[in-house]
């Protein structure tokens, strides 16, 4: 069989799986999530975290530098304190708390990410420490001061597995510690019950090589998630690809009571950043939470609005 019989009968098979895809698809099935660890989407992505043109996966350096000194505030952050940055990506967080004096692991899933963090440190004089690994599984030991997880990257997980990581965080955070979360704005998630769109275009995050892109969104009212997939029909080799990334939606209800049931406390809710000069500043919320005693659990009710 030739080359383009063997192409075509690729394409064939890919438009039956289209065809036959179940509809609404379930959420985090399969993995549900991007192929983070892999090497190769691994090192597509990076590429995305660096683009200063774009803010799809991590905020341009001048945002960055502007966020800073907030985070430091609202975690009352300071010098020798040990400081950890779950998904940090390729360390443009991390390199810089790192410079403040702060003692920084930084976390992330994919290799690209670690190996560009990494390769940021060899000039630096306080060096962070990072790990490539799954945040569910959390490789550490000691006890942090404090901690973040920025860019949604918490809702990516269903809800038994962020309760369970919540635990596992407070099991590694000092009493009073606190832990900063920035979820979408429950007021800025589009509820349409299914979207779809379509375009094609060679290279970039998915794939060096001609595509059509076909992308479905749908909305689970009951559940309160949204679920994307993302199909790509390599058209120079005929392999189809699908990608797919579920978001579950936090009201400050449901942080406030998954938080306290699992070692922590809401000590402060602040949207859309509260005026920084960031380009999605108005689809954040940002949730400070505090590390609690676990036997003191019932006496925390409720949600604080107030100043770190």
């Amino acid at each position: 069989m030739d080359r383009q019989r063997i192409v075509s009968a690729r394409l064939w098979k890919g438009l039956q799986t289209l065809y036959t895809r179940p509809e609404p698809p379930d959420p985090w099935a399969g993995g549900g999530n991007f192929p983070w660890a892999d090497p190769e989407f691994s090192r597509r992505m990076l590429a995305e975290h660096l683009d200063q043109g774009s803010g799809a996966a991590s905020r341009t350096a001048a945002e960055i530098q502007a966020q800073l000194p907030v985070i430091s505030r609202w975690l009352r952050l300071k010098e020798g304190q040990r400081f950890l940055d779950l998904t940090c990506g390729p360390g443009l967080y991390a390199v810089p708390l790192a410079q403040q004096g702060l003692h920084v692991v930084g976390v992330d899933i994919s290799p690209a990410n670690i190996a560009y963090a990494q390769q940021l440190t060899t000039s630096a004089s306080v060096r962070p420490n990072f790990v490539q690994g799954d945040m569910r599984h959390l490789p550490l030991t000691g006890f942090f001061a404090a901690g973040m997880i920025l860019y949604g990257q918490f809702a990516v997980l269903p809800l038994a597995e962020a309760a369970a990581m919540l635990r596992r965080l407070a099991q590694i955070t000092h009493p009073g510690g606190r832990l900063l979360l920035e979820l979408l704005s429950p007021q800025r998630i589009d509820r349409t019950p299914r979207g779809s769109w379509w375009y094609s275009d060679e290279g970039g995050l998915w794939g060096d090589f001609p595509y059509l892109h076909l992308g479905e969104r749908y909305w689970d009212a009951g559940r309160e998630i949204a679920s994307e997939r993302f199909f790509i029909l390599d058209l120079k080799h005929g392999h189809l690809y699908e990608y797919r990334l579920s978001d579950q939606m936090y009201t400050p209800k449901r942080l406030a009571e998954i938080a306290l049931a699992n070692g922590w406390r809401v000590q402060a809710t602040r949207p859309a950043w509260e005026g920084l000069p960031l380009y999605d500043a108005e689809e954040w919320v940002v949730y400070i939470l505090e590390r609690v005693d676990m036997s003191l659990q019932s006496a925390c009710v409720g949600t604080q609005t107030s100043a770190p």
